[in-house]
């Protein structure tokens, strides 16, 4: 890393000596393209510039606590070691903060669909848990969440279940939970005790307004139908669940929660807008790398991204290898630790690729 500092600190150089030559300064449009690439080094170059500043203070303070023989001044020197390290630690993590490229999708409102896999009923049960779970880790962030659509199972679970969390810095968080969550425990309509292994998929998505994603009215297929409650019975005499279909890319969306038409189809809209989005983000992301894997799979069990097994009070993320042994409290939406953790690998991973 810091071969790859020093070497845009001499760029640094190279267009500040540059621009002051008269051949520059008389060319107002290459004046300028170098003065925008010189404004986009100067963060990193000065962070870089402290943190040489401070490596050479650590230094001679190291040799003056070899070299002194007075106890209190060697004392001295040692404290001045820790303090001057802490400093270089917290200039490290800057740095590595300037130079990854910023995610514009960060501070987006999200919405995120989450769905049962394998695993029958079970897996319904699980879908409704992580719904809780991201609702009440939503609460200790003061997010707002709003239900945009849902289909229950017959014994409290959900087959589906989409809403909208906004708030400062959703998708920077929650955007690291897309993929397979597995679960293993035993089931209240288990007579024997067996361990069952049951799945859900989570899909979050940065949410799109109408600048962000242009939707054809002449591609859409709206209908219209009737809200249907507990085993498909019709629950409302007047038609205001709503489907929406994309034409050109097939995708389907039906808000019916609201007894207002045109709420679920505002709803749906946005829910079709976040899809699109996400759409065209993975196809940019495929472009620039194909390694990147697609966020939800089948919802087979060998897709987890993480494990939340009961019997053993763990859970484990599998991107990461980290296992914590507090479930009831992450599924009472303590996150962080989690969040934070793969939010690091990720971050020094895209860190490699970038000094790469």
């Amino acid at each position: 890393m810091l071969d790859r500092l020093q070497s845009l600190a001499d760029r640094y150089e190279e267009l500040t000596a540059a621009m002051g030559r008269p051949e520059v300064a008389s060319d107002y449009e290459r004046l300028q393209e170098l003065a925008k690439e010189r404004a986009s080094l100067e963060e990193i170059v000065f962070l870089y510039r402290r943190y040489r500043e401070t490596d050479a203070e650590f230094d001679a303070a190291r040799n003056l606590a070899e070299e002194v023989s007075d106890p209190e001044m060697e004392s001295f020197a040692r404290e001045e070691m820790a303090r001057l390290t802490e400093k270089k630690d917290g200039l490290t993590q800057e740095i590595k903060r300037v130079l990854l490229p910023p995610d514009r999708r960060d501070e987006k409102d999200v919405i995120v669909e989450v769905r049962a896999g394998t695993g029958g009923d079970e897996a319904g049960l699980f879908a409704a848990d992580l719904f809780r779970m991201y609702s009440r880790y939503a609460e200790t962030r003061r997010w707002e969440v709003e239900v945009l659509s849902r289909s229950e199972s017959g014994i409290g679970g959900f087959k589906e279940i989409i809403f909208e969390v906004k708030g400062q810095g959703a998708y920077s968080r929650l955007k690291y939970e897309s993929g397979v969550h597995r679960v293993q425990r035993v089931p209240l309509t288990e007579s024997q005790g067996r361990i069952h292994t049951s799945t859900a998929t989570v899909a979050v998505l940065p949410e799109a307004k109408e600048v962000d994603v242009k939707v054809n009215d002449d591609d859409l297929r709206v209908d219209i139908f009737h809200s249907s409650g507990h085993g498909g019975q019709n629950v409302q005499k007047v038609a205001t669940a709503v489907r929406i279909t994309h034409i050109p890319t097939g995708i389907v969306v039906t808000c019916q929660d609201e007894r207002s038409q045109w709420k679920n189809r505002v709803r749906a809209m946005a829910v079709l807008r976040a899809r699109l989005f996400d759409r065209e983000q993975s196809r940019q992301d495929r472009e620039i790398t194909e390694t990147r894997r697609s966020q939800v799979g089948t919802g087979g069990r060998a897709e987890k991204i993480r494990t939340y097994n009961y019997p053993q009070d763990r859970v484990t993320d599998h991107r990461i290898g980290l296992t914590l042994h507090n479930l009831p409290g992450i599924l009472d939406g303590e996150l962080d630790p989690l969040i934070d953790a793969v939010s690091t690998n990720e971050q020094a991973r895209l860190l490699e690729e970038q000094l790469g």
